[in-house]
């Protein structure tokens, strides 16, 4: 068993900052479905709101001994239905988790709008009043409500973990602008957009940027932390080739991480698919000023051989693992990630994405467990 001579606060920045901590820092990206399935809860009456949401995730934190990264706010109904249809459970038949239906709700024109005001201020005061077919002035109000809600549910969420130890990682999800805007245009007309009206897509993003800089600054002040996550699922070589990822997506990360950087604050940036072929661009950023999160399609060895002693990695146990593995090959996989990457610090050991609403409760428990009591590698 791993000598713990560290707070979990203490062991998650010693791997921030690259260096070799007591035993890995555990921070599984804990999902409202996950904690139905591990609580055996009801889905539709988890998802009743965003406090019911919390409430069940801390049930599974309680049941499963605990971890040292957290989430202090769920990803919410609420919230996700401001700006998409939503299929709910309790609510569409067959529903066991939280889904969003992405359609074509940004229009062309509407890039005239987002150059003119920005992508959050059209969101609120343009797309709300589309989608819940309101008037201008109801929808920010609506949009002012549940952002309300999130923050006294995140300011909540992280007290109670806090109580129980465990460090508090991002206050909640914020997608970068780049894929905040694909999901709402749709990835299919916002690559169209790319390739056959580049300039208008640039203006939009240039637009955009300050706001979501001033934004993360913002959440990161009203709740006390230093860390600010930028989600991220479609930028990557996986469904993008280089020269649309260094024009429409690059610029503006690093602008943001400098922009973070300056302030304190340390950018999780959260990328889902194969991010290998551009890895190698985020050893631009200042030395420690990152965590690169992966999903479990992008090889995380090879990533430690890219950013190795540059930025930390979070790590990446598998949802297919999770779910139809068995409590052995979750244990080994954990295992030689600690000592692959890991054996030299600067590794936090986490799901890939959320964890997923088909877990198996005996897996869950195996890498939980691994990741507390396994020791690092001496070498």
């Amino acid at each position: 068993m791993a000598k713990e001579t560290m707070t979990s606060e203490e062991r998650l920045w010693s791997a921030i900052r690259l260096e070799k901590p007591d035993r890995v820092p555990v921070a599984p990206l804990m999902s409202t479905a996950a904690a139905s399935t591990l609580m055996n809860l009801d889905p539709a009456k988890v998802y009743a709101s965003a406090q019911d949401q919390l409430d069940a995730e801390i049930k599974a934190f309680d049941a499963f001994g605990g971890w040292d990264g957290v989430i202090g706010s769920p990803l919410s109904a609420e919230e996700l239905g401001l700006y998409f249809k939503i299929r709910k459970p309790g609510v569409d038949e067959g529903v066991t988790e939280l889904q969003t239906i992405e359609e074509e709700n940004t229009k062309f024109e509407d890039y005239d709008t987002i150059t003119e005001i920005g992508l959050y201020p059209y969101l609120m005061e343009h797309l709300v009043p589309r989608l819940h077919n309101i008037s201008p002035e109801e929808g920010t109000q609506l949009t002012d409500n549940v952002q309300t809600t999130l923050l006294e549910v995140g300011m909540r969420g992280l007290v109670e973990y806090q109580e129980r130890g465990a460090a508090p990682l991002f206050p909640v999800w914020y997608p970068h602008p780049f894929f905040q805007l694909s999901l709402t245009r749709s990835m299919v007309s916002l690559t169209e957009d790319i390739y056959y009206h580049p300039e208008v897509v640039d203006k939009a993003m240039k637009a955009s940027m300050q706001q979501y800089i001033e934004m993360g600054i913002e959440i990161c002040q009203a709740t006390g932390l230093n860390m600010c996550n930028c989600t991220e699922e479609r930028a990557g070589a996986a469904i993008y080739p280089l020269n649309v990822f260094e024009r429409f997506w690059w610029p503006y990360a690093r602008e943001v991480v400098d922009a973070f950087w300056s302030e304190g604050i340390v950018t999780w940036f959260h990328l889902d698919t194969n991010w290998i072929k551009n890895l190698p661009y985020f050893k631009e950023l200042p030395k420690g000023s990152a965590i690169i999160d992966l999903d479990g399609t992008t090889d995380i060895f090879a990533a430690k051989e890219i950013l190795r002693g540059h930025l930390c990695i979070s790590s990446d146990v598998h949802a297919t693992l999770l779910s139809l593995g068995t409590p052995e090959e979750v244990e080994n996989y954990c295992k030689k990630v600690i000592d692959e990457v890991g054996g030299d610090g600067g590794l936090i050991l986490s799901t890939g994405c959320t964890v997923p609403g088909a877990i198996k409760p005996e897996n869950f428990r195996a890498m939980i467990e691994t990741g507390k009591n396994y020791e690092l590698s001496k070498k």
